[in-house]
Parts: C-alpha cells; sequence; structure tokens
C-alpha cells in the first residue's frame, strides 16, 4: 500500500497579494528610467537641446504616483479589495444622502479639526520649516485646500456604503459638537490613527527625494566593474523602492481599497521604540548617545585592494537591502509603522516574522564595521559597538511592541505566528533559542 507523504500546513492566507507590490515596483522603475535617460529621449523626438536628467524633488514625488497607480488598478481590478468585508462597505445597498448628511457633517467635523491640530504642531516644531522636511511642508500646504474641499463628496460618498458609518473620526467629531454620545475608546483610536499618519507622512515625504536624486543623477555605466560603486548604486535604487512604496502606504489609507488603518498601536512602549528611530527624536545621529560611526570607514576602507572580498562583501549588503525592500514592496498600499492593516504571511513574511528589521540591522553591522576604527581607539571600538548592539536592541524592542498588538487584534496574526513558530525558516530557529533558554532558567521553589 503506497502512502502518500504529508501535507505540510500552510500559513493564513496573506491580506495582500505579491502583484500588488511588484507592479508598484514596475511603475516606478518605468519612470525612474524616464527620468535617467530623459536627454537621449528629448534628442530622439528631434529637440535641438536636450535637458538634464529629471532628478527634481518634483520629479521624485512624480515617482510616488508612477508607484501607486498600477498598485491600486491590481489592488482593484485583480484582487477586487473594494469586495472584501474587511473594508465595511456594502456597495449593494447604499443609502440616500438625507439619511447620512448628519452623520457626515459630524465625520467633517472630526477630521477638519484633527487636520488643523496636525498642521498646527507642524507650525510649532520647528524642524519641520528646516532642511530636507521644509519640501513636506510646501506639498502638504500647496494640497491642503484641496484636500478640505475633496473630502465633502468622499466622506458623503462613502458614508452611503459603509455599514456602519460611524467610524472613529465621527466618534471625535461628535466629542467636539456635543450632540450626540460617543465612545472614548473610539476617540482615542482617531487621535492614534491620525498621529501616526500626521508625523510619519511628513517624514516620508521628505525622503523620497534623496534617494531618487542619487539614483536618476548616476552614470551607471562607468560603475558597473566597481564592487563599491555598484553596491552604492543598487542599495540606493533597493532605499529609494522602499521610501516611494512606503509613501504611497502612508498616504493611501483608504477603506475602499481595503487599506485603512484599523487600528494604532495603543502601547506607549511601542510609540517610544518606533518614535526613537526618527527624527527629531533620534538617537543615532551624529552627537546623539547611540551614534556608532565615530572614525569609522566602513567596509570599503578595510577591504581595500582585495577584489574577491569587496565583491563578496557588496553581495551581502545588496542582497541585504532587497530584503529590506522587499519586506516593504510586501505592504502594497498597507505600509506604515505602529498600525495593524492587515495580515501578511507570504514574501520575505514567511521566513521571518520581521524581515524589514533583521536585514535592516544586519546591513548596518556589516556595512559599519563598528569595532574596526582608523585611530585603533579601543574607547571608540567599545562605543561604537555598544551603540550599535543598544540599536538592534531598539529594533527588537519594536518588533516585540507590535507583536503585542497585532497578537491583540486579529486572530489570523495569531495562526500566523503559532505557524511560523514551527514553519518558519528564521522564527523558528529564534522560537527554540527562546525556548531553550526558558527551560534552563531557574525557577523559584516555594520554601518549607
Amino acid at each position: 500500500m503506497v502512502t502518500s507523504p504529508p501535507v505540510r500546513p500552510q500559513p493564513p492566507a496573506s491580506d495582500v497579494s505579491a502583484a500588488v507590490g511588484f507592479s508598484g515596483v514596475a511603475g516606478l522603475v518605468l519612470w525612474i528610467l524616464i527620468c535617467h535617460f530623459w536627454p537621449e529621449l528629448h534628442a530622439l523626438v528631434g529637440a535641438d537641446a536636450p535637458p538634464g536628467r529629471l532628478s527634481g524633488p518634483y520629479a521624485a514625488l512624480t515617482g510616488l504616483l508612477a508607484t501607486a497607480v498600477p498598485m491600486v488598478l491590481v489592488s482593484i481590478l485583480r484582487d477586487k479589495v473594494h469586495r472584501r468585508a474587511s473594508t465595511g462597505i456594502d456597495w449593494a445597498n447604499p443609502r440616500p444622502i438625507g439619511a447620512i448628511i448628519d452623520v457626515s457633517i459630524t465625520k467633517l467635523a472630526g477630521l477638519w479639526v484633527t487636520w488643523a491640530i496636525i498642521a498646527g504642531l507642524y507650525c510649532i516644531g520647528r524642524w519641520y520649516w528646516d532642511g530636507f522636511y521644509l519640501l513636506a511642508m510646501n506639498v502638504l500646504g500647496a494640497v491642503t485646500v484641496q484636500l478640505f474641499v475633496l473630502s465633502v463628496p468622499y466622506v458623503i460618498w462613502l458614508d452611503r456604503v459603509l455599514i456602519e458609518p460611524r467610524d472613529a473620526a465621527w466618534h471625535f467629531g461628535a466629542f467636539l459638537l456635543g450632540r450626540e454620545p460617543f465612545d472614548p475608546e473610539q476617540v482615542r483610536r482617531h487621535a492614534r490613527t491620525w498621529a501616526v499618519k500626521g508625523f510619519f507622512t511628513a517624514f516620508m515625504i521628505s525622503i523620497v527625494p534623496g534617494g531618487f536624486a542619487a539614483l536618476v543623477e548616476n552614470d551607471w555605466a562607468p560603475i558597473l566593474h566597481n564592487p563599491v560603486a555598484l553596491a552604492g548604486l543598487l542599495t540606493t535604487a533597493m532605499f529609494a523602492i522602499d521610501a516611494q512604496i512606503g509613501t504611497v502606504g502612508y498616504i493611501l489609507t483608504f477603506k475602499p481599497l481595503d487599506a485603512q488603518i484599523r487600528s494604532a498601536n495603543p502601547l506607549l512602549a511601542g510609540w517610544l521604540a518606533a518614535l526613537v528611530c526618527y527624527p527629531p527624536f533620534q538617537l543615532m545621529l551624529p552627537g546623539g548617545p547611540l551614534f556608532y560611526q565615530t572614525n569609522t570607514e566602513g567596509w570599503a576602507f578595510w577591504f581595500a585592494g582585495h577584489d574577491w572580498l569587496l565583491w563578496s562583501w557588496a553581495g551581502m549588503l545588496v542582497v541585504l537591502t532587497a530584503i529590506y525592500a522587499w519586506a516593504t514592496v510586501a505592504f502594497g498600499l498597507r505600509f506604515s509603522n505602529l498600525t495593524y492593516r492587515g495580515v501578511l504571511t507570504n514574501g520575505p513574511y514567511r521566513f521571518t516574522k520581521h524581515p524589514a528589521y533583521l536585514s535592516k540591522n544586519t546591513f548596518w553591522w556589516l556595512e559599519t564595521l563598528p569595532f574596526l576604527v582608523v585611530n585603533h581607539s579601543l574607547t571608540d571600538m567599545v562605543r561604537n559597538t555598544f551603540a550599535l548592539a543598544c540599536v538592534s536592541a531598539i529594533y527588537f524592542w519594536r518588533a516585540k511592541t507590535e507583536e503585542a498588538h497585532l497578537l491583540a487584534e486579529d486572530p489570523k496574526y495569531r495562526a500566523y505566528a503559532e505557524w511560523m513558530a514551527q514553519h518558519g525558516l528564521i522564527t523558528r530557529l529564534f522560537h527554540r533559542a527562546e525556548q531553550t533558554l526558558r527551560a534552563r532558567r531557574p525557577v523559584l521553589q516555594p520554601a518549607e
């Protein structure tokens, strides 16, 4: 008798298909190629004076459109995300406007006051009006009027088909207007959601132009045989993809795309662990307590003259940044920090629950080599190594707070976590190590 091999258990289905993120990458790559070869394309049409490459900030921001449109189309036309129950929408039974207009007015009041508060905080924060943040302030300022105007038809249109239009924004509006009972917990959820959007959207818009410009302006041909320069170009490309996909995720938090923020992390520890990784609270910047690059020169300096080692190390760094970018691409339209927007179980999330943190931290160790310093100072070696170890510990802390949030929100994530503990290529190794350490931990016995 022939017995069939046992069927290996599979993880829960991912809420985002791989096609969504990769369609965005394809759109972005096409736009980057157009911008890089713009002078040649300009000459093809017979122009006398070809312009320079399109590497300015507005070309970079146009890349957001080139990234977003394919992802939206794939999400709707292929994956039909607008039909999912998780959107909270019933397209078949729209209500008349008269039945929901009061709800929409209350919700608009909540949204408009929220936006005004965020604008006020932008005004107060001095760092928003200098350096790389200034572009984000200019962009957000330019779209403010359009945002307020377009919010009216959008909210009314959406409330007609929402199964429960009295969402967190409505509860905040009800709190402000004082005409109807509201749920304080829903008000807090609304505040956390918009704190995430307000803080991180400005940051993401600000970092988009830098990597894009470096990628477009570079002459690609001369560096193909230089491992250091080639690694720099490819890692820049990966970080540019990450920034573009991530920024689209913060902007397109729309229910019809099933990309809404279902909840933001309610844990204070989660917020603290995240915020210390971003300006103006970032601890890893020069002069900060966890700056780990004092008197370092990095991998290219220490391996100079050893071509095989340079190529090998460059390959590892490129692979790590590719995994990091892949971890963001897998989110499609749903990337954002400190939030629950569905469960990912495909792509790199089939091997580890935190591919971005794992790859990014490994990249930092291999790229910086903090224990090698040009002044041969033992103090600097110890300080750098300790500081980077603390940075890695912070990301471990972030991972744990994110897991705590998601485990409390969705039984699907709990099923995914259980599957990963047994079958995830990397996660199961950490899980077994954790179990071994717990087994060896002494247990206090009661006194007799």
